[in-house]
């Protein structure tokens, strides 16, 4: 679903360890208009900043250095924390990490959007804050398991109607719902009280309508189709 951020000036939260890139975003994305409300380099400043300013996006790198004291602390964190405690603030990675499953993991943990920073420009970054901020998904160029991917592509959160999802059952919707969240089928047997093995029926079922090949595809998909996920998972 868009939001209409027309009237505002959009916000933005920056969570980068070198510096230099940092002070770069600040100047292309205030040079295009918006507000950076948070610069920091940690995670636990980083949240504290958002608590403070509520942004409209937070703009996350997923490795920082140095980690925290536990060394866990990095930008999945900070993810993750924003998609639990401050659901409005939508996040979009800004990573070097190019791999699948990397994606996957963010946009399971909640992240609107991923770019990967070795192929993007000023513009595709002011484009894609802008873009995240009023509701739509981004996916990054490459992911070629993604047949509908041709290359920078855009989502919006809400489909206005998908020929795949029409194709299934209302349970059908809701199994993929915790697919999407990153529910094993023994979880989502026990959230929907259910047994395991009509699970595996539901997701059979859901493989052959919808056409993906495996369940890393399968998650991505339903996030891509605007499948709702289930809240606390």
């Amino acid at each position: 679903m868009t939001t209409d951020i027309s009237n505002e000036r959009i916000r933005v939260a920056l969570l980068e360890d070198q510096q230099v890139f940092r002070e770069s975003l600040v100047l292309v994305l205030e040079s295009a208009g918006m507000d950076v409300v948070a610069r920091c380099s940690q995670t636990p400043p980083f949240l504290a900043r958002v608590r403070e300013q509520m942004p409209h996006v937070a703009v996350l790198d997923l490795k920082l250095e140095p980690p925290g004291q536990d060394g866990t602390t990095t930008g999945m964190t900070a993810l993750q924390c924003l998609h639990d405690f401050y659901p409005s603030v939508r996040s979009l990675v800004l990573s070097s990490h190019d791999e699948p499953e990397v994606v996957e993991q963010c946009l399971q943990a909640g992240a609107a959007g991923y770019l990967w920073k070795h192929n993007v420009g000023c513009a595709e970054v002011v484009e894609a804050v802008t873009r995240v901020a009023r509701g739509e998904r981004l996916m990054p160029p490459g992911l070629s398991w993604v047949p509908s991917l041709p290359g920078f592509m855009m989502q919006h959160e809400v489909p206005t109607g998908g020929a795949e999802l029409g194709l299934l059952t209302p349970r059908e919707r809701e199994v993929l719902g915790y697919v999407a969240a990153g529910a094993d089928n023994l979880k989502i047997a026990a959230c929907l009280s259910i047994t395991e093995r009509t699970v595996k029926a539901h997701i059979t079922s859901i493989y052959k309508k919808i056409g993906s090949e495996n369940r890393t595809q399968l998650a991505v998909l339903a996030l891509q189709l605007g499948v709702q996920r289930p809240a606390g998972i």
